[in-house]
């Protein structure tokens, strides 16, 4: 129990559970966005809906977390350029499981026409939750802090 108030206090990450909603409609709304109006002139277009969406939600949650969650004084460049990376790992992963887990959702005979947009919905979920460690690990630690995404406690 310790290991988890010790990576999940409370406090924070219920304002991370909040402002992740916020994230989550906007970069949803995003990715939705780009995919209706690509669908109209190229094929797959929620593969790179996805990635421009990307651009756009990372700065816009990366001021999220910085000001509402970690609440962290200067930085910012070091701070937003881990958000980069870290985003650019998970995004990666997003893009990758993303047609996988669309053909899951039409197989499973869940949607035809809506399945990029639920196949989207369920891979931000799982990201987003694994995502408050990375940053709480790595974006956003301070300089001297060397717990990492490597911790094992």
């Amino acid at each position: 129990m310790g290991w988890v108030v010790g990576h999940f206090p409370p406090k924070q990450f219920g304002r991370y559970l909040v402002v992740g909603v916020a994230n989550t409609v906007f970069g949803y709304g995003t990715y939705a966005g780009f995919t209706a109006v690509l669908t109209r002139h190229i094929p797959f277009a929620y593969l790179p809906a996805s990635v421009i969406a990307g651009l756009l939600n990372v700065t816009f949650a990366f001021f999220n977390y910085k000001l509402f969650i970690f609440k962290t004084k200067g930085n910012a460049f070091r701070e937003w350029s881990r958000c980069i990376l870290l985003y650019s790992g998970s995004g990666l992963m997003f893009t990758v499981l993303l047609a996988p887990t669309v053909l899951a959702v039409r197989f499973l005979r869940l949607a035809d026409k809506s399945a990029p947009y639920i196949g989207g919905g369920l891979l931000m979920g799982a990201i987003a939750f694994a995502g408050f460690l990375g940053h709480k690990t790595f974006s956003f630690a301070p300089a001297g802090d060397r717990r990492n995404s490597r911790e094992v406690n």
